[in-house]
């Protein structure tokens, strides 16, 4: 039998048995769509917490200076403790795993006019990097520069919110604000942006100066003094190394500011990337469980495929008696019934795969949550989905073949179906 003639063969005999052919076909397809469709929206998920923790900061630590709550070197506990302009160098250099280390300043009583309204926003100073470090990204304008820091210069970055209201209706670049009557240029605004946590306010109400600028005009109040600041802002060289980074932080500031290390109180550390990792371990478990769920659909669509062969060789157990009667081999017969049990399977996966990511398609046109990124269908979860396809199908096939293919002619010309 050539393949032509098989494949008519085939399909004549599926168009025979519609409704169980499209029923069967329907199981199969809609395991793969439940695949596709379940990890999707898990990773859909991740994406989307992601991005939205990203507009804190990406891998970014925040030490905050606390009180002591054990004994150290004879010191009491209860102490406070506040950082200094001093310990940024002297950290950096005891922290082999850490890139970055900056400090940053606030004052939230800094009073602020243009020309044009007045406002209360917090002021905060940092070094340059804060803008990467953070997430600030530029709309309008520039972010302040190695340049503005060295020489100190009265220069201001300011999230969208303090300048529609500041400057309403204006372009604010270059223009005067005044922050306590000390005059500073505005030299950029930051890109609107989505933020779903913060330490002290949102940075679209904030405005961003130079840490030397920050320093002269606005330093610390007391309890603090003129070279303390309140939080340390620290990023690892990589994911992988953001333990032994926070590691080094706190024994070199435990050493400087005698307290211990593991004073978990005294140096109290907000953590995204630990948290990022905590969250991509609950959406990597809820893929897991939904894939399961899809696999699970998409094998009683194998064994709906099994069933619907053996019902056919049952019912055709007579005419395959009398095609070995008149000499075909086994071979053919069990060719015949294993590509049949293929082509459903693998046709209704390409259906399945094909319904599976139009749909996506389809979803992600829509507008989506905050914390959601849109159905997002992985090439690992396609080819997981065709890699189980083929071996269901082969189990499927194998079976009701190997029946057809073994049974003896003359008790086959005895058969009556039904019967």
């Amino acid at each position: 039998m050539v393949l032509r003639d098989l494949i008519g063969d085939v399909l004549r005999t599926l168009w025979s048995h519609k409704l169980r052919t499209f029923l069967t076909m329907f199981g199969i397809a809609w395991g793969i769509v439940s695949i596709v469709l379940m990890v999707g929206a898990g990773e859909g998920l991740r994406v989307g917490q992601a991005r939205v923790s990203e507009t804190l900061g990406k891998d970014v630590m925040i030490v905050f200076h606390g009180r002591t709550s054990l004994h150290a070197g004879g010191a009491r506990a209860g102490r406070t403790v506040h950082w200094q302009d001093p310990d940024v160098a002297a950290v950096q250099a005891e922290s082999p795993d850490c890139e970055y280390m900056i400090p940053e300043l606030e004052q939230e009583d800094v009073q602020i006019h243009s020309n044009y309204n007045n406002a209360a926003f917090l002021v905060t100073g940092s070094l340059p990097p804060f803008g990467g470090i953070r997430s600030i990204n530029v709309g309008q304008g520039r972010f302040y520069n190695w340049d503005d820091q060295r020489e100190g210069r009265r220069v201001a970055f300011l999230g969208n919110e303090a300048a529609k209201q500041l400057f309403p209706g204006r372009n604010p670049l270059n223009e005067n604000l005044y922050l306590n009557a000390f005059p500073y240029v505005v030299i950029g605004v930051m890109e609107k942006k989505k933020q779903d946590s913060d330490y002290d306010g949102w940075d679209a109400n904030k405005i961003f100066v130079p840490f030397a600028a920050m320093r002269r005009d606005f330093p610390d109040k007391p309890p603090g003094t003129p070279v303390t600041f309140d939080q340390l802002l620290v990023t690892p060289k990589s994911v992988e190394q953001h333990e032994a980074c926070k590691r080094e932080v706190r024994t070199a500031l435990g050493r400087m500011h005698n307290f211990d290390p593991n004073d978990k109180e005294a140096c109290p550390i907000w953590d995204t990337v630990q948290e990022a990792r905590a969250f991509e371990r609950m959406t990597d478990g809820m893929k897991y469980f939904l894939g399961a769920v899809g696999m699970v659909t998409l094998f009683l669509g194998g064994l709906g495929v099994m069933n619907v062969m053996m019902v056919a060789v049952r019912e055709r157990t007579r005419e395959i008696g009398v095609r070995k009667a008149l000499g075909a081999p086994a071979h053919t017969i069990l060719k015949q019934f294993f590509f049949e049990a293929l082509l459903i399977a693998f046709l209704s996966g390409g259906v399945g795969l094909g319904v599976a990511y139009g749909m996506c398609s389809l979803v992600n046109l829509l507008p989506m949550p905050q914390y959601f990124a849109g159905l997002l269908p992985t090439w690992s979860s396609g080819l997981i989905a065709c890699g189980l396809l083929g071996t269901i199908a082969v189990l499927s096939a194998l079976y009701p073949a190997r029946k057809a293919a073994s049974i003896d002619p003359i008790e086959a010309l005895r058969f009556e179906a039904g019967g």
